[in-house]
């Protein structure tokens, strides 16, 4: 399931950090029922030693003007976000929907539209483009016993190996079964300009955006 927001600032533009993906997903927690908002970000849906959020979301879109690390969207703001667990997306429309207002970044903003997305049929082979670029990574360890993060590009094996293995774990833990699906996925139009260096609270993420199949 996903929904299509629209939010919009009376008489002023929405100021967000070049940066923003903290601050959306603080935006989402804060619009969630608070037992739901605290069993995700404290717990998540477990798989063995891992936790899984189990949503995620879109960049912005919108025109913006740029001062030094900060963006001004003079015509409101609008983002996707998606998730199979359908109460936390029917949480976060609710919260929107009741409040005259909610808090953004420190500013009031307002809902102007939301929408339901009903799901793509999948076909044997599917061209997409990404609303959000796609991380892939590794934490390995060092000769100095240090950890490292690797981070993959989508032209290396790992990449889509990594991201079926990422699939095939969500899988079981929404349908309560292992299944071995067919999957990968190959870049279809991805070039150098695709790599993105995403800061996330004081983390620096490297990831892709493009066209695959």
């Amino acid at each position: 399931m996903r929904l299509k927001i629209v939010l919009h600032s009376q008489n002023k533009p929405i100021k967000l950090p070049q940066h923003y993906n903290s601050v959306i997903q603080g935006f989402i927690y804060r619009n969630l029922d608070r037992a739901l908002a605290n069993r995700l970000h404290n717990q998540g849906y477990k798989y063995e030693k891992r936790s899984f959020k189990l949503f995620t979301f879109s960049r912005i879109s919108g025109k913006f003007t740029k001062e030094e690390n900060t963006l001004f969207f003079k015509g409101g703001i609008t983002f996707y976000i998606s998730s199979p667990i359908t109460d936390i997306l029917e949480s976060f429309a609710l919260h929107l929907v009741k409040k005259k207002y909610t808090i953004l970044n420190r500013q009031r903003v307002m809902l102007q539209s939301i929408e339901v997305l009903y799901p793509m049929e999948p076909e044997e082979e599917n061209i997409i483009k990404t609303l959000s670029p796609i991380t892939v990574y590794s934490t390995l360890l060092k000769r100095d016993g240090k950890k490292k993060t690797y981070y993959y590009n989508p032209f290396e094996e790992e990449f889509s190996k990594l991201i079926r293995q990422n699939l095939l774990k969500k899988y079981q833990i929404i349908h309560g079964e292992k299944k071995d699906l067919p999957f990968s996925i190959e870049a279809e139009k991805v070039n150098k300009k695709n790599e993105h260096i995403v800061y996330f609270k004081e983390t620096i993420i490297k990831a892709w955006s493009g066209i695959y199949r």
